[in-house]
């Protein structure tokens, strides 16, 4: 049964149209401990029939395997759905739990040609560049990205985690039409310059980690010890020790706000990513991840949520009051480069 009820936004003035929401598809086998691949399958088939037509991925999920795991999903739904990928996170041979950051030409050259082999598709709708190597100019980079529209194996380029200033240096190479960073009543860190930086270019703005990884959904009440081994959120400051502790105790306005809507704590938060389109100007378009069919249904649904001045009010002090940085080691992310 088709349920589409997802009103559609453009990335950027010339980037993709895709719906309001899209989903982020790492943790379907990737990242979040053990996984069930038809319980993955399920949620792809549910989050495309409730409308969600931008999927997301990268090749350093699984060193590639969350590629591979998407490709008869994406092939069944070609012309309907926007593939969004990324490259820049390499893995050395050596040492596959470790990642090394490359923007230099023969490396985006090589992994546009694996990411579409793992895929099986002709072109990318949207390509970021995963993560910054401040060690090539930005304009360099940009540009093979840029050859790689003109040649028609990419359609629209993304950012992943830039700094105002990168972003600036990037689109007057080629039209950005998306930044993706992380969003959230945990994450505000990019409303300084990033933001503005975006509305002033025209740009699409794609949250990751939307829900602050599971932990404004409530799911937690010790984080540290209900992780598994596997999981990459026990090496993220915020989801350990007294930061974990200290972080549970910041949800309750968003209990306050869930109940009074009859909505789930992860209903609110998303809700309130929704509405800072409205506050900044902006087109955009939060990727939560999930591999339940329940929970693609319920993420869906903060789309039509709308929370009032007085519950945004509540819900605003939040992140000021978070423990812990969003990784270990912030140059990973934007803020920890912006000046």
């Amino acid at each position: 049964m088709t349920d589409r009820t997802l009103p559609a936004v453009r990335l950027g003035e010339t980037g993709p149209e895709t719906s309001v929401q899209g989903l982020g598809c790492m943790g379907m086998n990737f990242g979040y401990g053990p996984a069930d691949a038809e319980q993955s399958r399920a949620a792809l088939e549910r989050a495309f029939d409730l409308g969600v037509t931008l999927y997301d991925t990268a090749d350093a999920y699984g060193a590639g395997d969350n590629e591979r795991f998407l490709a008869p999903f994406f092939k069944a739904h070609r012309d309907d759905i926007v593939i969004a990928t990324k490259f820049a996170l390499s893995i050395p041979p050596d040492d596959p739990g470790k990642r090394i950051i490359r923007n230099d030409a023969p490396y985006i050259r090589q992994a546009v040609e694996d990411s579409l082999k793992r895929l099986d598709v002709d072109v990318i709708d949207l390509y970021y560049m995963h993560r910054r190597d401040v060690n090539v100019p930005i304009e360099e980079t940009v540009g093979v990205m840029a050859d790689l529209v003109r040649e028609g194996k990419v359609k629209h380029l993304g950012l992943s985690e830039v700094t105002a200033d990168e972003l600036r240096t990037a689109h007057a190479v080629h039209p950005i039409a998306a930044v993706q960073s992380e969003w959230s009543l945990f994450s505000r860190d990019i409303e300084a310059r990033v933001v503005p930086a975006v509305h002033e270019l025209g740009v699409g703005l794609v949250p990751y980690s939307p829900l602050g990884r599971g932990f404004l959904t409530g799911a937690f009440t010790d984080a540290a010890k209900e992780l598994t081994d596997h999981d990459v959120r026990r090496s993220h400051p915020r989801f350990t020790g007294d930061n974990a502790t200290a972080n549970a105790a910041l949800l309750e306005p968003v209990r306050q706000v869930a109940e009074a809507h009859g909505a789930t704590l992860g209903q609110v938060a998303l809700a309130w990513v929704h509405q800072r389109a409205a506050v900044h100007g902006l087109a955009v378009v939060p990727i939560p991840g999930t591999r339940k069919a329940d929970r693609v249904t319920e993420n869906a649904g903060a789309a039509h949520l709308v929370l009032t001045e007085e519950e945004l009010a509540l819900l605003e002090p939040i992140a000021a009051r978070v423990a812990g940085d969003r990784y270990a080691d912030m140059t990973f992310a934007s803020a920890g480069r912006e000046q």
